[in-house]
């Protein structure tokens, strides 16, 4: 698993606290991770981060999901749940205290379901990564393509957005992230027909070509890594984007 920056882990102190306040049967390797790497966002798709038993507490007044006997949690239990991830599009993954379940909680999608992960011995750092791998594959029904990176939540993460105008120099936002990684090899290309993401470790984090929009090009980097920033900023500028 590929680290976009230096991770921001939990210390054993945390760990323990968590575990003597919580009382709870979280999934294989999740405490684990977050002591290695600490809270952040997994292949761009699911933020993880430490148990939160507040935000689902309010949601069964919402009345966002379907309830019958076949439901594994029943409406008032929802705000029982403690979060320990949550989607870019809002869907939760959650445990639930009594029923030791580990739930998913759809925001656009009627029943919330429980999910099953089988996880092979011996249990160690990525574990938790590979279980969040098998529950996008029952959630959407196929596997992530690309490389498996992690984004770890810093305070020191800056952000430069760039904007490639329709003809420019004849170029496409495709084109432009070719020429890019042949002047500036990257450590790792995550690529679809959506987005293209550049990773650099003496950034500290990524170019973001967003071929979906056709223009948006963003820089993602660490405050101290300014002097690779700005050598990179300056070719995107000197090919014609525009901030």
């Amino acid at each position: 698993m590929y680290l976009v920056s230096q991770p921001g882990p939990l210390s054993s102190a945390q760990i323990e606290a968590i575990e003597l306040n919580s009382a709870i049967s979280f999934p294989p390797g999740y405490l684990r991770f977050l002591k290695r790497f600490g809270a952040g966002t997994y292949r761009g798709w699911m933020n993880v981060y430490t148990p939160d038993n507040e935000v689902l507490r309010p949601f069964p007044e919402y009345e966002l999901w379907e309830h019958d006997a076949d439901s594994p949690i029943t409406q008032e239990q929802i705000g029982e749940c403690i979060a320990i991830g949550h989607t870019a599009d809002g869907d939760f993954l959650a445990v639930h205290p009594q029923t030791k379940q580990l739930l998913w909680l759809p925001r656009h999608a009627e029943r919330i379901e429980s999910m099953a992960v089988q996880v092979q011995e011996p249990v160690n750092d990525e574990t938790y990564a590979k279980s969040l791998d098998a529950i996008y594959r029952q959630v959407y029904g196929c596997g992530q393509r690309e490389a498996a990176y992690y984004e770890p939540w810093t305070e020191t993460r800056n952000h430069r957005f760039l904007r490639l105008l329709p003809g420019t120099n004849g170029l496409t936002l495709q084109g432009l992230s070719g020429m890019f990684r042949e002047v500036f090899p990257p450590d790792l290309v995550v690529e679809n027909e959506y987005t293209c993401l550049l990773f650099y470790q003496e950034l500290g984090g990524y170019i973001r070509f967003n071929y979906a929009y056709g223009q948006e090009v963003a820089v993602i980097y660490e405050e101290d890594a300014a002097q690779a920033f700005v050598t990179m900023e300056q070719w995107l500028l000197s090919q014609g984007c525009i901030g």
